[in-house]
């Protein structure tokens, strides 16, 4: 990865390698660092990316970096990024080992407490949301989580992620909530990057484990009682089922056990027909 520091006017270089944003003084000043990185990874997102951005930057809190990690795109989504250059610290555009590959690009270059990444298409739920974090969180906390909004391609609410499906949040949440499966959603999942491993590359659900990593090694977590973001579906786990459901056995084995995971499976079948039957087919 190329990581030579562009000046801080934004203009593109000829191999769309490394792109500065705006003159952030987090780079050079490492006795004032941002309390939040938030990290959107993006390919061929001109349809989605614009409405994340814009609910970044109307936070009522200004204290975060703001990082895009893009594949590589041949659409007009580094367009979008350049109108709103001003608004982000750094663009990188590079060809990448998939998603989760990014996500450790990320990772690396963020400079907050905490790492929180909000993809192309998804959302900060409400402009205060920063602010009313910030102010609930203390020295001990390593986690923040909350409820999430489904949305469809055009930004419309379907409904609460923890109405619609068997996830309830616990007010006290621990890595052994997870044995069921993905509890929190990624994008209302924000940890310490003290306590944040890197992503495997390698499994479709790295998601889950690197919650359940970030769970393990966390002192506290913090509730959000609200909604944290907006979750845009249809992701890669959707898109490859089959391919998700056998890598997060996988994970949840490695965390939980054979046995503790085929029972885990027993229960998540004996949910999802009963969530089925009560909705008259359909899953949610």
């Amino acid at each position: 990865m190329n990581t030579n520091v562009r000046p801080a006017d934004g203009i593109w270089d000829n191999s769309l390698k490394f792109v500065t944003g705006k003159a952030s003084h987090y780079l050079n000043n490492t006795s004032e660092m941002p309390s939040l990185s938030i990290i959107t990874i993006t390919y061929n997102a001109e349809k989605y990316l614009e409405r994340t951005i814009q609910s970044i930057i109307s936070q009522t809190s200004d204290d975060y970096e703001y990082l895009v990690i893009d594949g590589g795109s041949k659409d007009g989504t580094l367009a979008i990024a350049e109108k709103y250059k001003t608004h982000i610290d750094r663009i990188i555009s590079e060809k990448d080992e998939g998603l989760y590959d990014a996500m450790n690009k990320g990772m690396a270059l963020a400079t907050g407490d905490f790492v929180w990444f909000m993809n192309a298409g998804d959302e900060i739920a409400r402009p205060d949301v920063i602010k009313r974090i910030l102010e609930g969180i203390n020295p001990e906390t390593d986690v923040i989580y909350g409820d999430t909004f489904f949305v469809n391609e055009q930004g419309k609410i379907r409904g609460l992620r923890s109405a619609i499906t068997p996830h309830k949040l616990p007010q006290n949440l621990h890595w052994k909530n997870m044995r069921l499966g993905m509890l929190v959603c990624h994008q209302s999942f924000i940890a310490r990057r003290s306590v944040a491993p890197p992503f495997l590359t390698d499994n479709l659900s790295a998601d889950i484990d690197w919650e359940i990593k970030c769970l393990k090694n966390a002192r506290e977590a913090f509730f959000f009682d609200g909604v944290i973001a907006r979750y845009l579906e249809g992701g890669i786990s959707n898109k490859h089922l089959k391919k998700s459901l056998a890598d997060r056995f996988i994970v949840l084995k490695n965390h939980f056990g054979l046995l503790g995971t085929l029972w885990a499976h027993v229960q998540i079948a004996f949910r999802g027909i009963k969530l089925i039957v009560s909705n008259k087919g359909k899953y949610w």
